[in-house]
């Protein structure tokens, strides 16, 4: 008999499709696990399969005695209540870097998106504007890469591979974290230095609790009326309701978005803005970087019900 895995989060069925061959699955559809099965199926589930960043805690945990790991599909895992599940000895698992290169391609898009006013140029070409020589105040010459100050917070995997990327547009880099790394750019002691050197911010830091809120209306104020942020991190790392101020007044130039404080929904006043490029959340969603978190999630279910070490334990 195969073994158990709750499915906590929605998937699409595609990307079930290599669990399903290995494990018995019991999915929930994103709804919660004690209105989909009884207490009996769920009496002997072992492990959860998860969405980093869904909220997962005690209540869940109540309704599984013999949980016994928490795997995430992706990087993140802020959304597990770790307090809850250190008090129940769950192990956590993850898929660390396997959709950097993805995400640190998507914030780099989004950056290029957004300085060379791209959305706009696209919708000015359709309506006939091009052809009609029409003037159009959101096609004035735009600053380019080439020389620009790049700020990139949080130097894990994304950050490293976006610092990366970033340096190859002949821009200088910087950076800040918790701690110094051994990387080829100049560390910055505190968020609000990046921020007063950097032209452009990017957004790679992990979430939680210390990363709550912390792009707040003053750092949005540092930055400045000629910066752009770029947050691929996760929506919770920036204060939303004072970045559509910022980008309403003119505090700071504009922004790149592929996460948001409430997923799956973006606010409309950030969808009705000019100085804004939006993307519902793919920085990982390659084919690619798809293999790479199942790979991972295999390789930790696998090991968990062979009595071994997770090899890719988040917490």
């Amino acid at each position: 008999m195969a073994d158990k895995v709750l499915v906590f989060s929605r998937f699409a069925k595609s990307m079930l499709a290599r669990f399903a061959d290995r494990f018995e699955l019991l999915e929930t559809g994103g709804r919660p696990a004690g209105e989909v099965f009884s207490p009996d199926q769920l009496k002997d589930v072992r492990a959860l399969l998860t969405m980093g960043a869904q909220p997962l805690g005690q209540e869940t945990f109540d309704l599984l005695p013999a949980l016994g790991t928490v795997v995430c599909y992706g990087t993140g895992y802020d959304g597990v209540d770790l307090k809850a599940a250190a008090e129940r000895n769950l192990v956590i698992g993850n898929s660390p870097a396997a959709n950097a290169s993805a995400v640190a391609d998507l914030a780099m898009t989004l950056l290029l998106a957004l300085m060379r006013r791209l959305i706009p140029a696209d919708a000015y070409l359709r309506a006939g504007g091009w052809a009609g020589a029409k003037p159009s105040p959101l096609l004035k010459p735009p600053r380019g890469l080439t020389g620009a100050r790049v700020g990139v917070y949080g130097i894990g995997e994304i950050g490293r591979k976006i610092a990366a990327r970033a340096a190859a547009f002949e821009t200088e880099v910087a950076y800040h974290s918790r701690s110094r790394h051994d990387v080829p750019y100049r560390y910055v002691e505190s968020l609000s230095e990046l921020i007063d050197w950097c032209d452009v911010l990017l957004i790679a830091v992990r979430a939680g609790p210390d990363t709550q809120n912390i792009i707040d209306a003053s750092m949005l104020e540092r930055l400045g009326k000629d910066g752009v942020l770029v947050n691929i991190s996760r929506g919770s790392v920036i204060d939303q309701p004072a970045l559509i101020a910022a980008l309403q007044d003119g505090t700071i130039a504009g922004a790149g978005l592929d996460v948001f404080a409430k997923e799956p929904y973006a606010p409309d006043a950030l969808s009705e803005l000019p100085n804004v490029v939006l993307t519902p959340h793919i920085g990982g969603h390659t084919l690619d970087a798809h293999v790479g978190m199942q790979d991972c999630v295999i390789a930790n279910l696998t090991a968990f019900f062979a009595g071994q070490e997770l090899p890719y334990r988040a917490a």
